[in-house]
């Protein structure tokens, strides 16, 4: 029996990953002005669409899709896990030579898609939408996202306006790269940066959602704060973590141990009873030699479990149900001997 990749059809130009929740509105008419796009563009494509576990009829919708058309796959997760590992399974299984993200509520015009592939094709490793007329609610989304993404690209060092848009153009070899856990996958421009990669913002629309209701809301604001810290320690710290650990923890033992130089001079000069005149400053000098050898240790314990991330193989971040695609019809064995 012939493995499956033998039946694959041959690299696509592009590969479009959308992960879908709970969308049943908006699964056919996606898919529909989504293929009419790429039959006008592109002479081969795949569109891999990631069920996260919808509740609704989202999965058999697409399944119905994926029987009927051969360039589309569905990829089901066995559980919720979110955007990020929904994205990460997708490109995952995605083949073609540029590859494509964005949503699948129709908040991303499917027209836009070619203006994102066009840098890539001119050399971009990476083309990332910004929806530069936001018409979203200014107190509750808009002002919370300006400063979320003016505070991304300061500590990141990559100058983009919208973070937080999944909808993106990559290079195969950039994506692949990296590997995506947690929430990080707004930002990957910044983790992509790191290898050296080549961005560009691209202007896209930015349009209501047609139907059901927003997953997102101000509360994803505030987690992308804790994300910041990760970003900013992974694109600085990640291979030399005992330079962020030990400046800190060189500082403390140095300030400890001169309170405590200073103390002991005063006794064997001076003389008196320095524990009870000095006890608050002898107990600070004690904190700080201790959160000095803290922080010097803490530093060394993440080098060795750095090098032991750099050197061992990464596992997936999700776990697949169950794969759709209509794989092409093998030829005739009389048809091959003629070829031959």
């Amino acid at each position: 029996m012939l493995d499956e990749a033998e039946h694959l059809p041959p690299t696509p130009e592009v590969s479009v990953v959308i992960p879908m929740h709970n969308e049943e509105g908006s699964v056919k008419k996606l898919y529909e002005r989504l293929r009419a796009v790429l039959e006008a563009h592109y002479l081969s494509f795949e569109i891999i669409f990631v069920d996260d576990a919808s509740r609704d009829q989202t999965y058999p919708l697409l399944s119905d899709i994926a029987a009927s058309d051969p360039r589309v796959t569905v990829i089901k997760l066995k559980r919720n896990f979110g955007q990020t590992p929904a994205l990460a399974a997708g490109f995952d299984y995605a083949r073609g030579e540029i590859i494509v993200s964005m949503d699948g509520d129709l908040q991303h015009d499917p027209d836009d898609l070619p203006a994102l592939v066009a840098p890539i094709q001119a050399g971009y490793d990476l083309a990332s939408g910004w929806r530069h007329k936001r018409i979203d609610n200014l107190v509750m989304r808009r002002i919370p996202s300006r400063a979320a993404n003016w505070l991304m690209a300061k500590l990141s060092g990559v100058e983009l306006h919208d973070f937080g848009t999944t909808f993106k153009a990559y290079r195969r070899d950039t994506i692949k790269r990296i590997r995506l856990y947690g929430e990080l996958h707004r930002f990957i421009p910044a983790l992509a940066s790191w290898n050296g990669a080549r961005i560009v913002e691209v202007p896209i629309k930015n349009i209501n959602r047609e139907d059901g209701r927003s997953h997102y809301g101000l509360s994803r604001t505030f987690r992308v704060l804790f994300d910041l810290v990760t970003v900013r320690f992974l694109l600085k710290y990640v291979t030399r973590p005992l330079h962020f650990f030990g400046m800190p923890g060189l500082l403390a033992l140095f300030a400890g141990i001169s309170v405590w130089v200073a103390l002991v001079a005063k006794k064997l000069l001076v003389g008196g009873d320095v524990f009870t005149a000095h006890a608050p400053w002898m107990m600070i000098g004690v904190l700080l030699i201790l959160a000095g050898i803290q922080l010097f240790s803490t530093g060394l314990v993440a080098e060795l479990l750095a090098r032991t991330y750099f050197e061992s193989q990464g596992q997936p971040i999700y776990t697949v149900e169950r794969v759709e695609r209509r794989l092409p019809e093998r030829p005739p064995a009389s048809a091959t001997a003629f070829h031959r």
